[in-house]
């Protein structure tokens, strides 16, 4: 199956969707239609009982996304850049809010914007040649799309200072030892060590794989106490499904469960 965007291709094979920002030209930039149709296609794949998880990644070998496109800000008033920064917003809550699971695969910049949108997937592998950074101080201006939420979530609150204040730009490898990305893989490889994981993870039962995703984005922000009540209660509903009764009598039986994702 296909979905058909100006800047945003999208295929589903075998239950992974793999989403791709096609702006090559402009090291996939992100632009306000970048963000409308990420968000449309993000929307369409949530009704979509096919996809069951997401790689998304840039177009090309250069780019992840390399930053916000500053050629369409660059003459915004305040109110309409508070308006192109609500629809980021919007997109990137969208795909963090996204039912199913949703891997970054990282394959080369991935800065300011770019940088963002990232950190709005659940798990990030990166390609040795990638970069990362929030280096909208350089411009005169500070990250709107979460760069000093997300980031000082994902990698303390002095790294993010230290990367948003400096504009400093690291690499995969540090990136991957201050929690930013999960790992780090050679460019060749990335798309197969994505894909593997993705076919690993989708061959779990999804409504379990839900409310796991669950748990971890509505309790994060929470109190621990009121976290692990609701923990208790998205593990409670895991016995209202029939694949925890084919997942423990698997495992009593020493073979490999066949999830119904019901």
């Amino acid at each position: 199956m296909k979905y058909l965007y100006d800047t945003i291709k999208c295929n589903v094979n075998e239950g992974i969707a793999l989403v791709a920002i096609n702006r090559p030209e402009a090291l996939n930039a992100l632009n306000s239609k970048v963000f409308m149709e990420l968000g449309k296609v993000f929307e369409e794949m949530e009704k979509d009982d096919q996809v069951r998880v997401v790689i998304l990644t840039g177009e090309g070998e250069k780019a992840f996304a390399a930053g916000s496109d500053i050629t369409e800000m660059q003459k915004c008033s305040v109110l309409e850049v508070r308006e192109f920064a609500m629809a980021a917003n919007r997109t990137q809550g969208r795909i963090e809010a996204f039912s199913k699971p949703v891997i970054a695969a990282i394959n080369g910049f991935a800065l300011g914007g770019g940088c963002e949108l990232a950190m709005a997937c659940d798990i990030r592998i990166a390609s040795t040649g990638a970069k990362f950074g929030q280096p909208e101080i350089n411009l005169g201006i500070i990250p709107g799309g979460g760069g000093t939420q997300r980031l000082a979530r994902l990698i303390g609150i002095g790294r993010a200072k230290e990367l948003v204040y400096s504009g400093r730009i690291i690499d995969a490898e540090c990136a991957c030892e201050w929690g930013l990305v999960n790992k780090v893989v050679p460019p060749d490889e990335i798309i197969e060590e994505v894909t593997g994981l993705a076919s690993k993870i989708s061959g779990k039962s999804l409504p379990i794989l839900m409310l796991a995703k669950e748990a971890f984005n509505c309790g994060f922000n929470l109190d621990l106490d009121r976290a692990l009540q609701l923990e208790i209660e998205c593990f409670a509903n895991c016995f209202g499904t029939e694949d925890h009764n084919e997942g423990m009598l698997a495992f009593v039986e020493k073979r490999k469960p066949d999830f119904k994702d019901k």
